[in-house]
């Protein structure tokens, strides 16, 4: 864009209508990675979607910036009957933001949705014998056997939150969104203000109790709201962000790319860091319904075709800093990381060997239809390069661009591609969305239940539930070595890369959390 379209920019889109509080501050101005589409998180793994969910809801369990799990929604609770029995405990003071309490019936509610969607949750409610509310502010799980990761599940931050919402909410089918967003979150939703495309807005719930002990860490702790006012605000073009940024016209710019951020640098006015030491692991994902994916052996034979080098380079703009491209299934810093296998994506890449093989497993041309979101930057980069590298390895390739909402919509149909459905895509999950079997969405093989992409393996369902049983850690990572020689077999998906997204915020803004961009704890 030219200077004029960044003034009018400011003057509409940045500028927004007054607060609504008297006397209050400005607000504080947000450039997501993507419009936010979907709003409910329980719809969709989508990250923008989580860091929605995280302000509006609340869970019961948090995570610290170590990853341990810490009381948040409830007081405390206690395990009885050997490990199967739990007692969870609201504390005082839970409100919804139409000001109704939060009760145990809506925990179960929410949280019996929620383990219908989420692999660590499948799992949690595969062992749960009866999950009921005792009183209004006791929820009971009575388990089959123990289950010492119950808390963890409770309070994990990956893909699909175990967000609490009212019971009328919480009935709503998985296949349907919720649109109507009560939380009981530092924050709520200003539905009257969303523009489509442009922003989203929210404000601080003055019902909101936070906990009163702790630290406040990640998604643990003390969630305080110091900002009355919270502005979303969708920039399309690289440069218009950037010059907003360096003018103070906006506060943050989430995941500002590579070309500028030398410039970002520069700026006094201006921190650039990496808040979330684990990165975006890339993900290329096959549709194991249609052809030609259905096939394992066409599935491996792209094994070959892609190259982890090419896709972080992408994305990373050549910055060997930012991207590391010897990755495995399991976040490197996670102590089941391994390198089992691994050649089969570090060896040198070969072309016409992905060519002679995929001819042997039976592939004749049929069209791949490669879904990129053109309106997110990174991912779209990512798909292009994947995309590219089979059609090198001899497949008929037709990369479909469509805008993120449409790409998240279109790719939870499971109709051939002619019918609306899709072949291949690429995403990014965070690293802690890939830290162990517990909540790694990719490595699922439980079909129709599984993320999108729906592999069937009977034998990495096998091995996660040997995960599950194991005593020590010795035995888990040894099951993890496991698990990623298995995935070389069926090939869920193709591990692309970690890359390390800076994120870039104006310095007047403080007390800006480590993990991921979240809005409590953070003054202007």
């Amino acid at each position: 864009m030219h200077r004029r379209s960044l003034l009018a920019l400011s003057a509409t889109t940045l500028a927004g209508p007054a607060i609504a509080q008297s006397g209050a501050a400005r607000a504080l101005k947000f450039v997501p990675n993507s419009d936010l589409t979907v709003l409910d998180p329980i719809f969709t793994a989508a990250f923008v979607t989580r860091l929605h969910g995280l302000m509006v809801y609340d869970t019961l369990y948090g995570q610290d910036e170590h990853f341990q799990v810490r009381p948040q929604m409830v007081e405390g609770h206690r395990i009885e009957d050997d490990g199967k029995l739990w007692r969870l405990t609201l504390r005082d003071g839970l409100r919804f933001h139409d000001g109704e309490p939060v009760l145990a019936k809506d925990v179960v509610a929410s949280l019996k949705r929620w383990g219908r969607v989420d692999a660590f949750g499948q799992t949690l409610m595969s062992m749960t014998e009866e999950l009921s509310a005792a009183s209004d502010k006791e929820v009971r799980f009575r388990l089959k056997a123990p289950f010492p990761l119950l808390a963890d599940a409770l309070g994990k931050s990956t893909a699909f939150l175990p967000v609490i919402m009212p019971e009328r909410h919480a009935n709503t089918p998985n296949n349907r969104q919720v649109t109507e967003m009560v939380g009981s979150g530092p924050f709520r939703y200003v539905a009257n203000e969303r523009v489509d495309g442009v922003r989203s807005v929210y404000e601080k719930f003055a019902g909101y109790v936070p906990r009163s002990e702790g630290t406040t860490s990640f998604t643990a702790g003390p969630k305080i709201a110091h900002v009355g006012r919270i502005e979303w605000v969708t920039i399309p073009d690289d440069a218009t962000a950037a010059a907003a940024l360096r003018q103070g016209e906006i506060d943050w710019w989430e995941r500002p790319q590579t070309d500028y951020l030398a410039t970002l640098r520069r700026s006094r006015d201006i921190t650039v860091e990496v808040i979330d030491r684990t990165g975006f692991m890339a993900i290329v994902r096959f549709n194991h319904l249609q052809p030609p994916f259905d096939n394992p052996a066409i599935r491996r034979a792209m094994l070959g075709a892609i190259s982890q080098t090419d896709l972080m380079a992408s994305v990373s703009g050549g910055d060997p800093s930012l991207a590391d491209a010897k990755v495995g299934v399991f976040c490197p810093e996670s102590a089941m990381a391994n390198d089992a296998g691994l050649d089969v994506l570090t060896s040198p890449r070969d072309p016409a060997r992905a060519r002679r093989e995929l001819a042997a497993a039976g592939y004749r041309g049929e069209p791949v239809v490669f879904l990129t979101p053109t309106n997110n930057q990174a991912t779209n980069a990512l798909s292009v390069v994947a995309a590219d590298g089979l059609r090198q390895a001899g497949m008929n390739v037709d990369l479909v661009a469509v805008d993120f909402g449409a790409w998240l919509q279109r790719r939870t149909n499971r109709e051939p591609s002619d019918r609306g459905g899709w072949n291949a895509t690429a995403t990014f999950l965070p690293g802690t969305d890939m830290w162990d079997p517990a909540g790694h969405l990719a490595i699922r093989g439980n079909g129709a239940q599984a993320w999108s992409g729906w592999p069937t393996s009977s034998r990495l369902e096998e091995l996660r539930n040997t995960w599950f049983a194991a005593s020590d850690e010795a035995s888990r990572q040894g099951i993890c070595r496991q698990i990623q020689e298995q995935v070389w077999q069926d090939v869920p998906y193709i591990p692309g890369g970690r890359w390390w997204q800076p994120t870039a915020y104006r310095k007047n803004l403080m007390g800006v959390l480590r993990g991921m961009p979240l809005f409590y704890n953070v003054r202007l």
